[in-house]
Formats: C-alpha cells, structure tokens, sequence
C-alpha cells in the first residue's frame, strides 16, 4: 500500500519534470543558452550536448513522460481500485470514474503546473535540473534514436521529407527580450549603449509618422515671398534648408538650400530645389535607403488623403538609433519636469513609448497616436481648455497651456489604482 503510493508520487513528480523540461527548453531564451553554453564549465558542456539536436532532446523527453505516465496509471488504478471497487458495483461506472480522477491528478500535478511554471522561468530549470535531463538523455538514447530513426523513415516515405535535422537557432525578438532582461539587471553606465542596440533591432518596425517633424512645426515660405524675407527667416531660425510651398503647406513644391543664396537669386523659383515625398506608413529603414541613394536629406511625408503629414530628415532617422542630436541651432525645447515620483510636467510632444520608457508611467500606447497630447485627445476627442481636468485610467493630466490647434502642456498626476 505504502510502496504503491510512493510509486504514484514518483512518477507524478517525474513526471512533472519530463513535462517541465519540455516546455522550459522551448520556451528558454535561446540566446541565453547560446551564453551559457559558451563558459567554460561542466554546464555548459551539458547544454551543449542537449542543445545539439533538439528532437533528440525534446523526444527523450516525451519518451520519459510515458514511461512514467504507463506507471502512474497502472498503480494509480490499482489503488482507486480497493477504494472503489467496494462502494462501485458497476463495473463501467467504476472504470470511469478511476480514470477521470487519474487523468485530473496527473493534468493538474504533471502538466499545467509544472508547465507553468517551467515556461515562465524557463531559463533558470534549464541550468538547475540540465544534469538530470542530461542522465535521462543517457539512459533513453537508444530508445529515442529508435523513435527518431521511425519517424525520419516515415517523413521520408510518406511526406518526402529529410529528417529533422534543426539545429538551435534565435530570432530577432528573442535577442531583444534577452536586452531587455539585462536591462533591468545592469549597471546605469551602460544602459545607454544597450539602448542604442535595442533601438537598432527596433529599428526595421518604426514607420515615418513616428519619427517625422509634424506640420505644425515645419517651417515653410511661400514660393512668391521676398529673398529679404527668406533671408531673414535663415538668419532667425538657423536652418540650413526652408520648405517651399504655394498656396497652402498641403502643396510643398521643393526646399532652398541656405547656399543657393549666394547665386544672387532673383527669386525662390529660381533656386528651388525638388523635394522628396514619402507616405507615413513607409518604414524609416526604406526611408534612408531611398535619401541615401538619391543624395538627398530630407522628405516630405503624406497622410492617406495627400496631404502633408510632416517633415523627415536623415538626422530625425538617425536619432531612432542614438537619441536626440542636439546641434547650436536646436532651441526648441521639450517641458520634461518630474516634481515628486506621482507628479510631473510635460510637454504634450513628448512620445508616450518615451515617457514609459523614461518614468515606468504605463500609460496606453496606441497606433492611433504617438505622442502625449495624441493620448489625451484620442480619449477627449476635442481640444481641452487650459485648466481643465481630465482622468483616464489611473492618470489625471491638468492641461496647464493650450492653442487653438493643439495641447501644448499638461500637469500628470498618478492616481491611486484602488
């Protein structure tokens, strides 16, 4: 009796580890294992040789599991049988109720929580209990080198397929949880320089629109201004390009290059240099290439109905990559104002993914804005007086300056989530 019970407990928990490995070695960060695999210690020899064919590994894991599971139900059964059997007379009924008793013990026990708790901390079970999957890899290689020469015969045969030979690979995105693992782990000094390289796998994901110059901040000239006037505007904003348009910013026809000035002009028509035009969805990867390749810096960008959007510039590109490049010409600034850890002041330009990023606020990201003032009026759907209070989810933002177009400044205060 006793014997028999401690048979079911060990294959329960048996069990639960052939389960828990199986999950943990697909869940792991593969670049994690890469890591570990290149120390030089006993560790990492192991992971080497499971790691080196993943279907073997994965097979021995299946093949433990059932042996274990065959056990699990012969002794399980034999016990819910002197318990059963008794109070059961039907015989049916009696099989029935023994098997979905086993099957809840062993699904719970064995396999959802083992499971669980295996794929959320895949990468720790993997290094702890790698030496005893590594005995059962031994002790079931010919077994599994059995099951696993049946199955290529059969993929071969019957689906014309070479056998499993993946190997141990890892994606982009497992390289970018991995940064953002260490991340949360490593010294301040360097979070710059991880930054930049997570902002590099990044990279190929952000599209025009979110790293443009909006239209309300494009400086521009009609094409029948004065050359007094343009030069003036050079001179007061320190740009070295001014977009040209007619009529209205929807119609840019070109830029003037500050130089073009000292052809002695007799008017911006004749100095106009063509502009390139990109829609707001265009990746920004694309967007280089394309500038890079026709030896130009900037685009216009074009919302879905033709008009202008904003302004792209290689340098806005590259900032994605390095952060804000800040030359003597940059005056405009950003309010970025943290009064206490519940309390700050923003800027309605600042990025939503920038401040979750900066301050860990948490607030909702969506494709239907990018910026701080973008959150406020897709929930608003107006534009909010100054002074006005306005609360979404655990947040109340004071809008502290405003214009007829837009928000310009809010008060962010984190509420209490009761």
């Amino acid at each position: 009796m006793i014997s028999n019970i401690l048979i079911i407990l060990a294959s329960i928990i048996f069990s639960a580890f052939f389960s828990g490995m199986e999950i943990a070695f697909v869940s792991a960060n593969k670049i994690h294992i890469e890591l570990e695999k290149k120390k030089n210690t006993f560790l990492a020899k192991i992971l080497s040789k499971l790691t080196q064919k993943p279907s073997k590994f994965i097979t021995t894991m299946l093949v433990g599991n059932n042996i274990t599971l065959v056990i699990y139900g012969y002794f399980m059964g034999e016990l819910l049988m002197r318990f059963l059997s008794p109070s059961i007379p039907n015989a049916f009924a009696l099989l029935l109720i023994q098997t979905l008793i086993s099957t809840l013990i062993i699904l719970v026990t064995a396999e959802f929580l083992p499971k669980a708790i295996f794929r959320i901390y895949a990468n720790e079970t993997l290094n702890i209990f790698a030496i005893p999957a590594y005995i059962f890899f031994i002790l079931f290689y010919i077994l599994s080198q059995f099951i696993i020469w049946i199955t290529d015969f059969f993929l071969k045969v019957f689906f014309n397929t070479k056998e499993d030979q993946v190997q141990l690979a890892f994606s982009k995105v497992e390289l970018g949880n991995y940064i953002s693992e260490q991340l949360k782990t490593i010294d301040d000094k360097v979070d710059s320089e991880i930054q930049i390289f997570q902002n590099a796998l990044d990279f190929h994901d952000v599209k025009a629109r979110e790293a443009m110059i909006p239209r309300t901040e494009i400086i521009a000239v009609d094409v029948h201004e004065s050359l007094k006037n343009l030069k003036q505007l050079f001179v007061d904003t320190g740009l070295s390009k001014i977009m040209v348009y007619t009529n209205s910013l929807d119609d840019i026809i070109g830029y003037v290059h500050v130089f073009e000035l000292f052809k002695k002009p007799k008017s911006i028509r004749s100095i106009l240099l063509p502009i390139e035009i990109v829609p707001e969805t265009m990746m920004i990867h694309d967007i280089l290439n394309d500038l890079i390749k026709k030896s130009k810096s900037a685009a216009i960008v074009l919302d879905e109905y033709g008009g202008t959007s904003g302004l792209i510039t290689i340098e806005d590109i590259i900032e994605e990559l390095f952060g804000e490049i800040e030359d003597e010409h940059d005056s405009f600034t950003l309010l970025e104002e943290k009064l206490n850890d519940r309390e700050f002041n923003f800027s309605t330009r600042l990025e939503v993914d920038y401040l979750n990023e900066t301050y860990q606020l948490n607030l909702k990201e969506d494709n239907a804005y990018e910026t701080l003032g973008g959150l406020i009026m897709d929930h608003t759907e107006n534009i909010p007086a100054a002074g006005e209070v306005i609360e979404i989810d655990h947040f109340q933002f004071t809008i502290l300056k405003e214009s007829t177009s837009k928000i310009e400044e809010v008060y962010l205060k984190l509420l209490s989530k009761d």
